[in-house]
């Protein structure tokens, strides 16, 4: 019993210790030390006085591990710590070795592999790499590593074969000497020196050096001459014997393993040749586990601190980093130890850190040491040293008790090779440093020099370009928030400034544009500040440095790839994403399996490494909080049945408006379909859902038609493979299809287009709801109607009619016959065309993009928004429109963008000049496309526009009642009301706009020179999106006389600004509003048939009237003998023999389907038929308007 609970003790040890050592691998017992020390003495004397090894301070490597746990396992190699390794195929050059996250087009490919694989033959070449460079993050376990493989080479587990003499020397500890021979080094990466020098350097071959941390002192190993070092006596600078080791001028044939992390590699480049780079990629999930049960001795402990990890994605996302994850359980077994409950809501590093800090420091009085520490911490750090001496503690004003009460808690460890200090981790040491920049800012400021004095020394030592991989950043970021400032404030008992994180930050981040470094998202994520997040994240993808520059600009025809490979990563990216609010659409492709071919720019997460459970859990907690997320492609990712349920759960989130989803080859079959069903039930903004490639069975597809004869939701496109279906369930789905209309059950498969596309005939294809109804009708429809005048282009050859593809939907397309200008009256766009081309344009709302962007707090909407569709190339310029008055010279036209609003997100583009009313895009590529801007706040929301003001009318027995509307000259806008009032029979009178300039937020008081009733007599002259309601006044006039006159004051100067005379002239009939009485069926009916020929010929489109009138007017035999006609006229000519056996209710039905579905049609033909040329004086004229 005593022999098993001493081998539990000693595991539990090696356990706490584990996060430390990653640091340093000479850390141990004192008494251990001295054994080896009087163990070897006798031998070193004999071996100095016979000159086989120069006298140097010999350093003797300890074991945290206890010698029962190395020495009674059956395989060393598998019972250590496992630390995921993922070797790196992509050779690449010096330039790209520090990993930026973007990847044009080929990306970061590898593989897997176990620790005895580091030095075996490569895949392609077959040959034995002499160099191996552990690369990882911050406390990612890249030491621990390294250690392994000497203690597993020195147990004969690894190696034993290959090497002869592993040498294992700390970079950091080399650091301390200024010259070294090469006998020099080799003894002190040799815990024993037993052999001699000459003996040891026979063999160079069989020779392995292990350097930990090259990156951490400042040495400069590219620069360093490879010919200085010409003997192993002569005495030279450590830098320059490492380079010369490197560089092989001395021991060619020798094997180096260098660990550093990601961000130092441009050092060691020029000498690495044909290498094997493997990343560190920390604990897997079950390793967490494992150690958990290392860490607590207490088999209950252990279980109770994993459970409640487990049960927080991202605490367990955390602890896949080693450092991390020594933290929380450190944390954990203190507040056990202090009887508390167990309680961990920490969602960062830096926040465990400050509750680490909390939970060991033992009382206040260790404040004033603690802020010394601090000073060290950031003093080493500016100096590149790790390793302090009492000397330096004292300078620092660290006391002898503080100081080991610091070694006691495990802040810091002694050395006792050197008899110096390290912090327990290097990371420790940067968060220890970052607090002191904090506390040197508050306690010295001199109008913000500071804060930029701090910046300048973090540019200093770690440069600009990595300076956000660095963990010493990512701390500050995680402390200037306003729960890291509370949390100092009570740890310091000290008052910090208002206002100093944001300016802590901004002195930090720069000037905005940012560029897409995956180290900035991590000091955003350590953040946690929603407005900083949602600042940077919407100025991170608007422009880079210049228009070549492939990461920050957004291209048509390449997809960008975000690469991570771990699941810190993948948590950091996605709660970004959140703030990202142009990202609207995410493909996340693991392991290397190939999704749809994506045409242009997406995001699309990009992983080779393996996907877990875990992985699976943190992607979905943190994608169900991004609002901004329409469209997710988990295409080509074998989901097992817990990521379903994930995504199931993530989508009952109420927050989440997911519209498209895509699981094609998703490895699913029918035991996964009740998941499926229940999306159906629980995530009714699903319009399309892609299962194409996955074996479901009859079974499952049958569950799926349950679902969503149940819950149906708003589901319009389902994609199934119906091949291996049996026909019976294949006549269910065209059943559910013929009962749901607005349903389509897609059977065949293709690549999803992320935006249209055009074929060989350059015909629009889309597969989203809404263009494939578009592309039946258009198939439907060869005839369209024509506009009025106003809407056509004019250009060279005079007019060019636009037509109407879709009313309700404002899509008009126009066939531009030859190159040249054109230019429409009524919308304001303008083309440059370089050959003959048609082009398609949509209304769009601007409230549909903008208001899921961070840009409607910081820009103002000041023209329509166009969905614009043309042959690449065929457009060389286009004029869009805007209401800004720049005559008044308040608005700078620099402060002009353009919005395009892609499938990926949102782009802001500066156009190539501005006008008086139009901003020119040069060369465009289009998209939904409009102007914005950028709004001062001297200025605020108080600019200048040109205004229109738009009257519309009723007539009644008793009077006439009058709209009147302030709106910004935006086309867009002036179209949804003309519907809008149309709607209820009121007809536009055209009268001349403001004159001058009015302003935004202004308002103005409505009078008439006659008694007439208004309501509200105040408007305000206010910008809203088309599909909103917008302002008017509404005026009743009981006795038009000979006219009235309205007018327009400034509120505040009571100044006029606009004023109109209307007179009985003006008013013509509106569309009669038929009643159901006999009296009025001779009009509808005489009506009907005056206009036989003009309806045949004119309507455009035939559907939308037999949906009207199925069911009451026709049988379903009825309705498809009609649809079946070819052509719209034939369908028209069919209707007219059919109604002649019709009722008077029937044909009444006909015409008011007639006029609700082609308002403007029977517009005109009404104005120009016998009735709508009456006067205002036929007695009958009353009784059809009323």
């Amino acid at each position: 019993m005593e022999e098993s609970q001493s081998k539990q003790e000693s595991s539990t040890k090696v356990a706490q210790h584990e996060g430390q050592e990653d640091v340093d691998p000479t850390f141990k017992t004192k008494k251990l030390m001295e054994v080896e020390l009087m163990k070897h003495r006798v031998q070193l004397e004999r071996d100095l006085k016979l000159g086989t090894i120069p006298k140097v301070d010999i350093k003797q490597e300890g074991e945290t591990l206890d010698p029962t746990w190395s020495r009674k396992r059956e395989n060393l190699v598998q019972k250590l710590t496992n630390l995921l390794l993922f070797e790196k195929l992509c050779s690449r050059g010096s330039e790209n070795l520090t990993r930026k996250s973007w990847y044009s087009c080929e990306e970061e490919r590898g593989h897997m592999i176990e620790i005895q694989d580091l030095f075996g033959p490569n895949i392609g070449t077959q040959k034995e790499p002499q160099l191996v460079i552990i690369e990882g993050a911050a406390g990612i376990g890249k030491s621990t590593l390294a250690r392994q493989v000497k203690r597993a080479w020195k147990e004969g587990q690894l190696y034993r074969d290959h090497f002869q003499h592993v040498f294992f020397l700390t970079c950091r500890e080399l650091a301390q000497y200024e010259q070294l021979s090469l006998a020099e080094l080799i003894a002190q990466g040799q815990e024993v020196p037993t052999v001699p020098i000459r003996q040891i350097l026979s063999h160079p071959e069989k020779l392995l050096f292990i350097l930990d941390g090259i990156d951490e002192p400042a040495w400069v190993l590219a620069d360093q001459n490879p010919e200085l070092c010409l003997h192993w006596s002569q005495r030279q600078p450590v830098h320059t014997l490492l380079g010369s080791l490197l560089g092989k001028s001395i021991l060619p044939e020798a094997s180096f393993l260098l660990t550093a992390r990601t961000t130092a590699l441009q050092k060691i480049i020029p000498y690495v040749g044909q290498t094997r780079r493997v990343e560190v990629l920390g604990f897997s999930e079950f390793e967490r586990k494992a150690y958990f049960h290392k860490y607590f001795v207490n088999e209950s402990n252990a279980i109770d601190a994993f459970r409640l990890v487990l049960s927080n994605p991202v605490l367990l996302t955390l602890c896949e980093v080693p450092w991390v994850c020594w933290l929380v359980c450190t944390c954990l077994k203190k507040q056990m130890e202090q009887g508390g409950e167990l309680s961990l809501t920490s969602q960062t590093t830096t926040a465990l850190c400050l509750k680490y800090l909390s939970l060991t420091i033992p009382g206040q009085h260790m404040r004033t040491q603690l802020r010394a520490l601090c000073s060290l911490a950031a003093e080493g750090i500016c100096q590149r040293r790790t390793l302090f001496s009492e000397s330096n503690l004292c300078k620092q004003g660290l006391a002898e008790d503080a100081i080991a009460t610091f070694l006691k808690i495990g802040i810091l460890q002694k050395q006792y090779s050197s008899l110096s200090y390290s912090f327990a981790h290097l990371c420790l040491q940067e968060f220890f440093a970052a607090m002191s920049y904090i506390l040197e800012d508050s306690d010295e400021r001199c109008g913000g020099m500071e804060f930029k004095r701090t910046v300048e020394t973090l540019i200093e030592v770690y440069g600009r370009h990595t300076l956000f991989e660095e963990p010493t950043v990512h701390f500050l970021f995680g402390l200037v928030n306003a729960q890291g400032m509370r949390e100092m404030k009570k740890i310091f008992d000290c008052k910090l400034p208002l206002g100093i994180e944001l300016k802590m930050l901004r002195s930090t981040l720069g000037n905005p544009p940012y560029q897409h470094h995956l180290g900035l998202l991590h000091c955003l994520y350590e953040s946690q500040e929603e407005v900083l997040l949602t600042y940077v994240l919407c100025n991170l993808h608007l422009t880079g440095p210049d228009k070549n520059y492939k990461e920050a600009t957004v291209s048509q025809t390449n997809v960008k790839h975000l690469v991570i490979q771990t699941d810190m990563e993948l948590m950091v990216v996605t709660f970004c994403i959140q703030f990202c609010y142009h990202v609207m659409s995410l493909r996340v492709n693991m392991e290397g399996q190939q999704g749809h071919n994506l045409t242009v720019a997406s995001t699309v997460l990009y992983r080779w490494t393996p996907i877990t459970d875990a992985s699976w859990k943190i992607l979905f907690y943190n994608l169900k909080f991004a609002r901004n997320l329409k469209g997710l492609d988990l295409s080509g990712n074998p989901l097992n049945y817990s990521a379903v349920q994930y995504l199931c759960k993530a989508l009952r989130y109420p927050g989440w408006q997911l519209k498209n989803l895509w699981l094609v080859d998703c490895h699913l079959t029918s035991t996964y379909c009740s998941l499926l069903a229940s999306l159906l039930r629980d995530h009714p903004s699903l319009t399309e859902l892609d299962l194409q490639l996955n074996d479901l069975g009859d079974d499952g597809v049958r569950m799926l038609c349950l679902g969503f004869r149940n819950h149906a939701g708003n589901l319009s496109i389902l994609r199934l493979d119906q091949a291996s279906l049996s026909a019976q369930v294949i006549t269910e789905l065209r059943t559910l299809e013929a009962e749901n209309l607005k349903l389509h059950i897609s059977s065949t498969w293709k690549p999803h287009v992320m935006i249209p596309t055009k074929n060989k005939d350059k015909e629009e294809m889309s597969d989203s709801p809404k263009s494939f109804k578009q592309q039946r009708k258009q198939s439907e429809d060869k005839h369209v109607e024509s506009l009025w005048t106003d809407n056509d282009f004019w250009g060279p050859t005079g007019p060019v009619a636009t037509e109407v593809v879709d009313r309700e939907g404002n899509q008009y397309r126009v066939q531009l016959p030859m190159a040249g200008c054109y230019h429409c009256p009524s919308t304001g766009l303008h083309f440059v065309v370089t050959r003959a081309v048609t082009i398609e344009i949509e209304f769009c709302a601007w409230s549909q993009y903008l208001d899921e962007t961070f840009l409607k707090h910081s820009h103002m909407v000041v023209g329509p928004l166009f969905d614009i569709k043309a042959e690449q190339g065929a457009v060389t310029a286009v004029y869009l429109p805007h209401f800004v008055a720049l005559q008044e010279g308040i608005v700078d036209s620099s402060l002009f963008h353009v919005a395009h609003f892609q499938e990926h997100g949102m782009v802001l583009e500066t156009p190539a000049r501005v006008e008086q009313h139009y901003a020119v895009l040069e060369n465009p590529s289009f998209s939904p496309v409009g102007i914005l801007l950028r709004m001062i706040p001297a200025v605020g929301h108080f600019i200048p526009i040109t205004s229109i003001t738009l009257i519309y009318y009723h007539l009644y027995h008793k009077g006439v009642t009058f709209h009147l509307y302030l709106v910004p000259n935006d086309c867009t806008i002036r179209k949804a009301i003309d519907d809008e009032e149309m709607k209820f029979q009121f007809v536009r009178i055209n009268k001349p706009p403001p004159v001058d300039a009015l302003y935004i937020g202004s308002r103005y008081i409505v009078s008439a020179t006659r008694k007439v009733e208004i309501f509200p007599k105040e408007l305000e002259l206010c910008y809203r999106s088309p599909e909103k309601s917008q302002l008017f006044s509404e005026i009743y006039v009981r006795d038009m006389g000979s006219g009235i006159k309205l007018q327009l004051r400034d509120k505040g100067h009571k100044k006029l600004k606009w004023e109109a005379f209307l007179k009985p002239g003006d008013l013509r009939p509106a569309l009669p509003r038929i009643a159901s009485t006999t009296n009025d069926a001779p009009f509808f009916q005489h009506f009907v048939e005056q206009h036989r020929e003009q309806l045949v010929a004119r309507v455009t489109s035939v559907d939308p009237i037999l949906d009207k009138l199925h069911g009451l007017v026709l049988s379903e035999e009825s309705y498809e003998a009609v649809r079946a006609e070819t052509t719209n006229q034939d369908k028209m000519r069919k209707l007219f023999s059919l109604s002649r056996s019709w009722s008077q209710a029937c044909k009444y039905q006909f015409y008011q389907a007639l006029k609700d579905t082609h308002p403007h049609l029977m517009m005109d033909l009404f104005v120009n038929s016998d009735k709508g040329t009456r006067s205002l004086g036929d007695p009958d004229f009353g009784e059809l308007s009323d």
